[in-house]
């Protein structure tokens, strides 16, 4: 099949050419890069994913094609794809259609026959960044002008693009067990998927809810979903977080939801030089010594005060809340992949547990959570008798 041709220019200059892949036009975004060899699919229906073009450093994309089951969402949120080798036939017993058709159908602006491990090792060295593919236009310097003048990552307040519009519950399987009220901020589909495993009923909300809303679900405990954007900006959702941890509700936050109650607690975050993307991140439980390999998606990161980056941290930080440690580290790099409250119940964690297509090292993290709502009934049956 001829296609079009097709350029991808940084913000700092750097053109690649290739052919057009998926639906032709122009798109803008933050150019990152996905170690992944599997699961394209959920990645590009990952809210998470909203204005960032994806990089697939695996050189063959879309053999499997695409089915009705594998979306984490309602539609495909990245900005833009690059490949290398895309598939010239899928071959899988579950696949209802190729990739690029989809891509096509739903608009979205791609770039095959790129040197994506060149492209890859040039963003390692200088960050991700601002980027934009066209194969409509090919003069490189018309085109890396209107990358320039497009937004960046850095203070992008985006959850509210990509929430719910209207709530709605996924039910516990078999016997119901809590309730657990979860802020969409870019939420996956298989959050509640893991939580209805264990007897957990979810009421997805919007990013705008209020803690009344929350509440008159009759939630056990609250979830802070991962999302996109910058987390310097979600004043609301820590503002949230912070009436939630005042009145002892459990909470746990994942990626975004992480940054949040990072921020809840008073910590910082700030942004990483090209963020960890992929399913294959080595990291460590402090509570237990296990290394568990797991999947990511964040550019952003908490800060932790006392805790310099690129340390193993240790201690016990002291907040308005009481006691805060870092439960988890990347060994990649040592950056701050969870925290665990020692005196309201609250946990986080960076990256997801809820990962699909996989590693799926980290799940047991729901159990803790389903123990931390049962050990807080508990706790309330005990002091009401």
């Amino acid at each position: 099949m001829k296609r079009r041709s097709a350029i991808l220019v940084l913000e700092d200059g750097r053109t690649f050419p290739g052919e057009a892949y998926g639906s032709v036009g122009e798109s803008f975004g933050e150019a990152v890069f996905n170690t992944g060899m599997t699961g394209y699919q959920e990645t590009l229906t990952d809210p998470s994913y909203h204005r960032q073009v994806v990089v697939q450093t695996a050189p063959h994309i879309g053999n499997t094609g695409v089915n009705g089951e594998d979306d984490e969402s309602r539609r495909i949120w990245v900005a833009g794809y690059v490949v290398r080798d895309p598939a010239r036939v899928s071959s899988n017993w579950r696949a209802t259609g190729s990739l690029e058709d989809r891509l096509a159908t739903e608009g979205i602006v791609g770039i095959s026959g790129v040197d994506t491990r060149a492209l890859t090792r040039h963003l390692r060295e200088r960050g991700a960044m601002r980027v934009g593919i066209s194969s409509v236009d090919d003069d490189p310097r018309a085109l890396l002008a209107r990358v320039r003048q497009s937004p960046q990552m850095l203070g992008a307040d985006l959850s509210a693009e990509v929430t719910t519009a209207t709530p709605y519950v996924v039910a516990a399987e078999g016997e119901h067990r809590f309730t657990v009220a979860a802020l969409d901020l870019g939420i996956k589909r298989n959050v509640p998927r893991r939580l209805a495993a264990r007897g957990v009923t979810t009421h997805v909300l919007p990013a705008e809810s209020t803690i009344e809303d929350l509440l008159a679900t009759g939630a056990d405990a609250v979830f802070f979903s991962p999302g996109p954007g910058d987390p310097s900006t979600a004043d609301r959702p820590v503002a949230l977080a912070r009436d939630l941890l005042r009145r002892g509700v459990p909470l746990f936050g994942i990626c975004f939801g992480s940054q949040i109650l990072g921020r809840a607690l008073g910590f910082g975050t700030y942004k990483l030089g090209y963020g960890h993307r992929g399913t294959n991140q080595p990291v460590l439980d402090l509570a237990t010594g296990k290394v568990e390999v797991t999947s990511h998606n964040h550019g952003f990161a908490v800060q932790v005060p006392g805790v310099a980056v690129g340390t193993v941290p240790d201690q016990v930080i002291e907040t308005e809340f009481g006691g805060v440690q870092v439960s988890h580290v990347c060994l990649n790099d040592n950056v701050v992949e969870g925290l665990r409250a020692r005196d309201v119940p609250a946990f986080t964690v960076q990256y997801h547990p809820e990962a699909a297509a996989g590693p799926h090292d980290a799940d047991y993290l729901f159990d803790r959570f389903a123990e931390l709502i049962e050990g807080r009934n508990h706790s309330e049956r005990r002091t009401n008798a």
